[in-house]
C-alpha cells in the first residue's frame, strides 16, 4: 500500500520512469489492481427473463387479418381454423402458426411478356427481356404467331392451395401453356389472328379450370385474355402481303354478292312480270274465247228463230268492217278517159271515226 501510495506521488510531482523506480530498477511500477465490479443477483436475471417472456407470449397471442386475405391456423403443425379478416386471438410461444392467404385478390400469370412494378397511378411497363420461348406457337397450317396471354385467377381454398400440391403456380403456368399451344395448334392461322380470339380465349379457360378442380389445388381460373397475337417479326412482311390479298380476296367476294343481290332480285322482277303477263293474256284469251262462244250461240239462237233476218244482219255487218278496209272502188269503161269513183270509201272513214269522235 505505501509502494503504491510512493508511486502516485512520483506520477503526481512528474518524475520520470528511471526516478520513480524503487530501488533505482529499470521496470516501473505495477498499477494498482482493480476491484471486480459488482455483478447482478440471480433474482434480478430471473424477473428480467420472466417480463421478456411475458411481453413476448402478449405480443404474439394476436394477429390481424386484413379485408382480401384469409389466415389458416396451424396448432403444433396441424390446421385447426380458418381466419376471417379482423384481430384474433392464438397461442402463444409458437404453438399456434398462421398463414395468410390472399383469397379475395385477383392474381395473374403473363406468358410472353412481364409488367415491371409501377406507382398505382403511373402506366404500365413493359419489361425488355425476351420471353418468346413461351409465346411462339405453330398453328393447324404450319404458320408460327407469337401469341401473348394473360391468365387471371384467384385463390378459392387457402387450405387446398398451400397443402395440396408443391408448387401450384408453378403448375398453372406449365399447365397453361400446354392448353394454349395445343388450342392454337387445332386452328389456323387466318382465324387465330382474327375471328378465333374469343374462341381460344373461352376453351382455354375451361380447359385449364377443369385440370385444376382434377388437381384440387383450391386455384379457381377468372379468364385468359389473349393481349397481342402477331406474327413473328422476322415474316411480318409475307404475312402482311398474304392479309393484303385475302383483304382483295374479300373485297371482290363482297363485290360479285353486291351485284348478285342486286340481278337476282331485277331478274325475278322481270320473270314475274313476264309471267304475270302471260297469265293475263291467257286469261284474256280464255274470257274472249268464252265470249266469242256465247256470242256465236246467241247468234245461232236467233238464227234458227229467223233465218233470213239473221242472215241478212251478217252480212250488212261483214260489209261495214270490210268495205272500209277496201279503200276507193273506180269503174271503167271502154271509151271514157277518165274513171268513175264509184264509192269514196277511203275519205268516208276518217269522216265517221271523227263524227263517231264527237261528244
Amino acid at each position: 500500500m505505501a509502494q503504491s501510495k510512493k508511486w502516485l506521488e512520483n506520477v503526481l510531482v512528474g518524475k520520470g520512469w528511471h526516478e520513480r523506480a524503487p530501488g533505482g530498477g529499470g521496470a516501473p511500477p505495477p498499477p494498482p489492481p482493480q476491484r471486480p465490479s459488482p455483478s447482478l443477483p440471480p433474482r434480478a436475471l430471473g424477473i428480467g427473463a420472466v417480463v421478456i417472456l411475458a411481453l413476448w407470449g402478449l405480443l404474439s397471442c394476436f394477429y390481424t387479418v386484413q379485408p382480401e386475405e384469409r389466415a389458416v391456423v396451424k396448432r403444433l403443425g396441424q390446421v385447426v381454423s380458418i381466419s376471417d379478416p379482423g384481430l384474433h386471438f392464438r397461442l402463444p410461444f409458437g404453438i399456434d402458426t398462421v398463414q395468410f392467404v390472399a383469397t379475395e385478390r385477383v392474381l395473374k400469370e403473363e406468358f410472353g411478356f412481364r409488367t415491371e412494378a409501377t406507382d398505382r397511378d403511373g402506366p404500365s411497363r413493359f419489361a425488355e427481356e425476351d420471353h418468346t420461348s413461351e409465346s411462339l406457337m405453330l398453328t393447324g397450317d404450319l404458320n408460327i404467331i407469337d401469341v401473348e396471354w394473360v391468365v387471371q385467377y384467384r385463390i378459392a381454398d387457402p387450405i387446398k392451395y398451400l397443402y395440396a400440391m408443391r408448387e401450384p403456380q408453378r403448375t398453372l403456368r406449365d399447365l397453361s401453356e400446354s392448353v394454349m399451344r395445343r388450342v392454337v395448334g387445332n386452328r389456323i392461322g387466318s382465324e387465330v389472328l382474327t375471328t378465333g380470339r374469343v374462341e381460344i380465349s373461352n376453351t382455354a379457360r375451361d380447359e385449364i379450370q377443369l385440370a385444376m378442380d382434377r388437381y384440387d389445388n383450391g386455384l379457381q381460373i377468372i379468364t385468359v385474355e389473349l393481349q397481342d397475337v402477331v406474327p413473328p417479326p422476322r415474316v411480318q412482311p409475307a404475312f402482311n402481303e398474304v392479309n393484303e390479298a385475302r383483304q382483295e380476296r374479300e373485297r371482290m367476294i363482297n363485290e360479285a354478292n353486291k351485284q348478285a343481290n342486286q340481278a337476282i332480285p331485277r331478274t325475278e322482277g322481270e320473270a314475274n312480270r313476264l309471267i304475270s303477263e302471260a297469265e293475263g293474256y291467257a286469261t284474256e284469251r280464255v274470257n274472249r274465247a268464252l265470249g266469242e262462244t256465247s256470242r256465236f250461240d246467241a247468234v245461232l239462237a236467233e238464227y234458227r228463230n229467223a233465218p233470213e233476218v239473221t242472215r241478212s244482219r251478217l252480212y250488212l255487218e261483214a260489209l261495214r268492217r270490210t268495205l272500209p278496209k277496201a279503200g276507193s272502188v273506180v269503174m271503167v269503161q271502154d271509151g271514157q278517159v277518165p274513171p268513175v269513183p264509184l264509192l269514196n270509201l277511203r275519205d268516208a272513214q276518217p269522216r265517221e271515226r271523227a263524227e263517231g269522235a264527237k261528244p
